[in-house]
Parts: structure tokens; sequence; C-alpha cells
């Protein structure tokens, strides 16, 4: 079986970079997106990760990272019986 025959459906490589963006633009781009919830999350008390998805314009990546980073802020970011960020 020759590589091209492969099914390429599974790899990241493919399919993790949304719009031709680096891994680098979408580190920057869920920093960004961490400080504006950063601040939804002060104000409210909590988001989803529905909202966190649709900030991230429903890139799985970007989606990924902003989770990272809120954790990292010492955010309870949930876990999937109870999908929501907060302090």
């Amino acid at each position: 079986m020759d590589k091209d025959s492969s099914n390429s459906s599974c790899d990241a490589r493919v399919h993790a970079y949304k719009n031709g963006k680096t891994f680098e633009e979408c580190k920057v781009e869920a920093l960004q997106k961490t400080e504006i919830l950063s601040k939804e999350i002060l104000e409210k008390g909590e988001v989803s990760w529905g909202r966190i998805l649709e900030l991230a314009e429903y890139d799985e990546l970007v989606y990924k990272l902003t989770l990272k980073y809120l954790r990292q802020k010492g955010y309870d970011i949930g876990y999937n019986k109870l999908p929501r960020v907060k302090a």
C-alpha cells in the first residue's frame, strides 16, 4: 500500500490548522482569546465550553489551546459532564 492511498482523515497535520494558520499563530490567537475569556469569567462567574468554541471560531486547535491556557491561569475548566470554566 503506498502512502497516497492511505486514509489521511485522521492525520492531525492535515486538519488541525484551520485557514492555513501555523501552530505559533494558533497559540497567539488562543492567548488573546484567553484574555477576553478571563474578563468574561470575572464579570459572569463562569463561561461555557460552547462560548469558548464560538470565540475560537470553531477552530479545534485554538479551542484546546485556550482551555489549556485558562487552566494554566488557575481556572477550573470543568470536564465532559460539567462543560464550563470558572474561577
